[in-house]
């Protein structure tokens, strides 16, 4: 057996310390942090009490709908909701506008205020709307250039297509040409190429569901039977209606389309010239949905790309009748 006796004894020592060093200082920091807290929290107290109820509103509105404050403007960020009785912001709205004299007006009923929120809820979905809408139809024309570039039916005639973006929609122009006529002379019989152009057109125009609208518009250059017989108001919307046609050939559905109109000569292309041939073409408008509306309730026209003239443009003399294109 071991002699447990025969073991070294080891002595511990354990050297007390202070507590510091760096870990000295780490109740300056907690210190420090409540200084802060209490100096926000002070300097909150006196916002509070010294900002007007209309600014309080705004603020208040802020965290309540941001998205409504970033689409269409207003909040506490608003010069117009700042300044007392300027701009159409809170102070503007009834109830929060105070009156000479007697302090500020009562504030708004509960209903008054519930409407008033289903309605700016209902202007967010309609600007969120329209803002997709735009993408959209930017998109598909960004797609409709590539394929003009590279599909042959198209880029044989990519100058004679015309494509812009408008307030009512994407608006595309298949232009007429004196050596390349896009249909028969004085009818609305359509040649073959234009009639493969509007079916390739179909297959991309399918990619949205936004309606559509066609119109036909002609030269200046009379009939010479007159205005009393078939005119250029006729012959317009024929073409009108086979450029309908040809679309629906190439796929695209019936109800898609919304209108069908002949212009005629009223809505020239060329202002300086009425009978320059490049006044001769079809419109086919990709309506968004605020342009749809105006035209199913028949409120407006939307194909006129330039502001026309209300006295109409000079006609040949009947007794030499024009080549009618």
């Amino acid at each position: 057996m071991s002699d447990d006796s025969q073991r070294p004894i080891v002595f511990k020592r354990v050297k007390k310390t202070l507590h510091g060093g760096h870990h000295g200082g780490a109740w300056k920091i907690a210190y420090a942090d409540f200084v802060t807290a209490m100096m926000a929290f002070f300097l909150l107290m006196w916002l509070l009490t010294s900002v007007n109820k209309a600014k309080l509103e705004g603020i208040s509105s802020y965290f309540k709908t941001p998205l409504r404050v970033a689409l269409v403007g207003g909040g506490s960020g608003s010069k117009a909701n700042m300044l007392p009785n300027e701009g159409d912001g809170i102070l503007k709205q009834p109830g929060n506008r105070p009156q000479e004299g007697k302090g500020e007006k009562p504030s708004q009923g509960d209903g008054e205020k519930s409407g008033k929120g289903d309605s700016d809820a209902e202007k967010i979905a309609e600007m969120i709307q329209a803002r997709v809408e735009k993408r959209q139809l930017e998109e598909l024309k960004q797609e409709i250039e590539e394929a003009i570039a590279v599909v042959p039916d198209l880029a044989k005639f990519k100058e004679l297509i015309k494509l812009e973006q408008t307030t009512d929609g994407l608006r595309l122009q298949i232009m007429d040409d004196q050596k390349r006529p896009s249909f028969d002379n004085g009818s609305g019989r359509m040649k073959e190429h234009t009639s493969t152009v509007l079916r390739q057109l179909a297959l991309l125009l399918n990619q949205v569901n936004n309606r559509i609208s066609i119109s036909g518009h002609t030269d200046a250059k009379p009939y010479a039977g007159g205005l009393g017989g078939y005119s250029n108001w006729e012959l317009s919307a024929d073409r009108a209606n086979s450029a309908r046609r040809e679309l629906i050939n190439g796929g695209i559905k019936e109800d898609k389309i919304l209108r069908v109109v002949g212009l005629g000569s009223s809505s020239p292309f060329n202002k300086n010239d009425p009978s320059d041939p490049i006044n001769r073409r079809i419109t086919i408008m990709v309506l968004n949905k605020k342009a749809a509306e105006i035209v199913s309730s028949d409120g407006g026209s939307l194909d006129i790309s330039r502001p026309v003239d209300i006295a109409p443009p000079q006609l040949e003399p009947p007794e030499a009748p024009a080549q009618r294109r």
